[in-house]
């Protein structure tokens, strides 16, 4: 199977050696608008591909405001305050995720609590987010309150995994009867969707990422998405620097971030955007390549769960057990393959092993077999 597999793979990355994971293309304006952006001398936070890279994002989600940062991490833990999680709050997410999502609860003081993901989506479980509540919360007449450890449980933040929607609808409707906000981790789903709706625009704020081998790409980057104009507005004022506009004065009303987009960045990503869609078709052409070939060798591909329209940012395959995955692995990355394994749980790692968690079956199935083939745009 790993021959044939490989040799698969060579057939669809033909120009590539080794073969990447997930490159980056930039096959449009980027060292035009690059080229007018540094003439301008507006190569900071202020300049017109900031603003531009704003309004396309925005149209694309279908949001009705959107806020460039620096990072994904920026963006989810701007997120977070905006909503109003605070020193010693609890958030529920999921173990299964890029450290970055447990990452931005800590740097807002509060502490996560790990519930399991379903095995069809890799995404938090609506079941167990439900039973874990009904079971351990109360509700004090102002929060929602963990029995367990007696803090106020804020917020929910569900991640759409390799640009798999989780259940999302089902989420929020869950965090609605329990007065707790919905912040969506949509870093790996930008073009993904979830009934025709993008992903990220379900709860009340969303986040999107642009690191270097994400579908597209600022080189760093992230957004915050929301509908709520006041949230976009107060995640606009605190990451940049809090400033009150003055005509003279510099005041500050707040204790703020310099975490705005630079104009540099967003050049790169307005440039990206104007063929988002034809990276997306390749990319879907690969996936379904990829399925195909899975189905015919008896190999787990992992498809688009029902309802979802993914973007398959990164293409997995479920293999036996966690050494057959190692083997795999090695045999890949020694014939100049790029393949990786899903992340570490974050209750495994050292800064949350202490944190909440239910049982992760479903989470530890996952990390002990998932691999990650080579996804990029092919050309």
């Amino acid at each position: 199977m790993y021959n044939e597999l490989i040799n698969y793979i060579r057939e669809l990355y033909p120009n590539q050696n080794p073969i990447q994971l997930h490159a980056p293309v930039f096959h449009g304006n980027e060292k035009k608008y690059l080229n007018e952006c540094i003439d301008s001398t507006y190569v900071s936070y202020v300049g017109r591909f900031v603003n531009l890279f704003e309004e396309m994002t925005a149209e694309f989600t279908g949001a009705k405001y959107a806020v460039a940062v620096v990072n994904g991490t920026a963006a989810l833990q701007i997120a977070l305050q905006i909503v109003g999680v605070e020193n010693g709050d609890e958030v529920i997410t999921q173990p299964l995720t890029f450290v970055a999502t447990a990452n931005a609860i800590k740097h807002v003081g509060a502490e996560p609590i790990f519930i399991d993901v379903d095995l069809d989506t890799m995404g938090l479980s609506p079941s167990k987010l439900s039973d874990f509540l009904e079971a351990n919360t109360f509700w004090n007449g102002t929060h929602c309150i963990n029995k367990i450890s007696g803090k106020k449980i804020k917020t929910i933040i569900p991640m759409h995994t390799f640009g798999h929607s989780c259940k999302i609808d089902e989420i929020v409707s869950i965090a609605n009867k329990y007065n707790l906000h919905v912040v969506e981790d949509a870093a790996e789903s930008l073009g993904s969707y979830f009934k025709d709706r993008h992903t990220g625009t379900f709860g009340i704020v969303g986040i999107l990422s642009y690191n270097g081998n994400k579908t597209i790409t600022t080189g760093g980057g992230g957004m915050i998405i929301t509908n709520d104009e006041s949230l976009a507005k107060k995640a606009k004022h605190i990451t940049t620097t809090g400033k009150i506009v003055d005509k003279y004065e510099y005041v500050h009303d707040v204790v703020a971030y310099n975490y705005r987009m630079t104009n540099v960045n967003a050049a790169i990503g307005v440039a990206q955007m104007e063929y988002l869609n034809v990276i997306l078709d390749n990319k879907r052409e690969t996936a379904l390549l990829y399925e195909s070939f899975c189905r015919k060798n008896n190999i787990k591909f992992y498809s688009e769960p029902i309802n979802c329209k993914s973007n398959y940012w990164l293409n997995a395959i479920v293999l036996e057990n966690r050494s057959e995955r190692n083997r795999f692995l090695d045999f890949c990355n020694d014939n100049k393959v790029i393949a990786r394994p899903i992340w570490r749980l974050m209750s495994k790692l050292e800064p949350f092993k202490d944190c909440h968690k239910e049982n992760l079956e479903s989470s530890e199935y996952l990390e002990d077999r998932i691999v990650n083939l080579p996804s990029g745009y092919r050309v």
